[in-house]
């Protein structure tokens, strides 16, 4: 297909349109008037709201026990611990800055503030690992997790395959290079932090690391609106612009994905070195190509594993639920929150 250079939507448009049917997610005349009420997709709208009634705050959730549970955890999980951290960290520290950029090019007002409103939620995040570092470790060894992403070339690696998809549309913004970075985001939202949290919840169903695991619920549960936010995105942009979406570029964003099962599973692996009790490599393997499956489904690519089309961790999506409250966009209505239910039904779900 033909490239097209994007413009940057204009701050001020008098000859912006309000009109819902003539509003387009890129490409169009904004006014950049902010109308729930006069909404173009009404899913932008219930997005919204539910990002915005999971305000939390981290340093609500008590660490103090996990100082100590720490040194009782084996020496593998304690490497694995420190390491999904700082894999976290770095990207967690840049998606504010990198919405902001897709976000300058979105042209439909209440999706824009969808984009921002997980940029300030990804800002909760990256001041959740660090309070989870200083409440948890020496400060030798949290300086030691905040350089880890130059020092590990694994870590170096994997993280650059994102931020080279979101530096190709800074220097480029085309039409294609904004679908990669949207696919992009929607492989980091959706795939990239998954091993991670299967490690962390494997460690809560031990009883270990509960305050950390209560954190990590709550950041989840987030994730969750910021993958449904990116999954309807993608789904609006094929519908708007199937111009886009050739044979070729499909065959791209598949790939994509692929690229990022196999670097979630290959930094999975290399971060539990096979040695964390209930979560052997080739269960979580499978959890990933799982999850890749469910991913490319939800965005018209079909099946990329025929072999893993079925949960092998099934014990997982009901520990990562808060108050055994589903928290699948697609799923579940908004439910009333308690940031104190983060740590409730502990033992119950450790015997799943």
């Amino acid at each position: 297909m033909q490239t097209t250079r994007l413009a940057m939507k204009p701050l001020f448009n008098p000859d912006g349109r309000r009109e819902p049917a003539e509003r387009r997610l890129v490409g169009g005349s904004t006014t950049n008037l902010i109308e729930f009420n006069h909404a173009r997709y009404p899913w932008a709208e219930a997005l919204y709201r539910k990002m915005r009634s999971f305000f939390w705050i981290p340093e609500e959730v008590p660490l103090g026990d996990d100082k100590q549970r720490f040194l009782t955890l084996t020496e593998a999980e304690q490497r694995a611990y420190l390491k999904t951290l700082s894999f976290l960290i770095f990207l967690d520290s840049i998606q504010p800055d990198n919405l902001g950029i897709l976000a300058a090019y979105v042209t439909d007002p209440e999706v824009d503030v969808c984009l921002k409103t997980q940029a300030f939620f990804e800002t909760i995040h990256a001041q959740s690992y660090d309070y989870i570092l200083t409440s948890v470790v020496d400060a030798r060894t949290r300086e030691q997790v905040y350089t880890m992403w130059r020092d590990d070339p694994v870590l170096l690696q994997r993280n650059r395959f994102i931020t080279d998809q979101y530096e190709r549309f800074i220097h480029d913004p085309t039409e294609t290079n904004f679908l990669r970075s949207a696919v992009a985001n929607f492989c980091l939202e959706g795939i990239y932090f998954y091993s991670g949290f299967a490690f962390f919840y494997t460690l809560g169903r031990q009883d270990k690391m509960s305050g950390t695991v209560s954190v990590i619920r709550l950041i989840q549960r987030d994730e969750n609106t910021h993958l449904a936010l990116f999954t309807e995105i993608l789904r609006t942009l094929r519908q708007e612009n199937p111009e886009w979406f050739t044979p070729e570029m499909d065959a791209e964003l598949a790939d994509m994905i692929r690229t990022a099962v196999a670097h979630e599973i290959a930094w999975g692996t290399y971060v539990t070195q096979n040695r964390i009790a209930g979560l052997p490599d080739e269960v979580l393997a499978a959890y990933i190509r799982y999850l890749g499956n469910q991913r490319a489904q939800a965005i018209g690519l079909g099946t990329l594993y025929p072999e893993a089309t079925e949960h092998p961790l099934p014990w997982l999506d009901a520990f990562a639920s808060l108050n055994a409250t589903k928290t699948d966009f697609f799923e579940a209505k908004v439910g009333n929150y308690h940031k104190a239910a983060a740590r409730l039904n502990f033992d119950r779900l450790r015997q799943r």
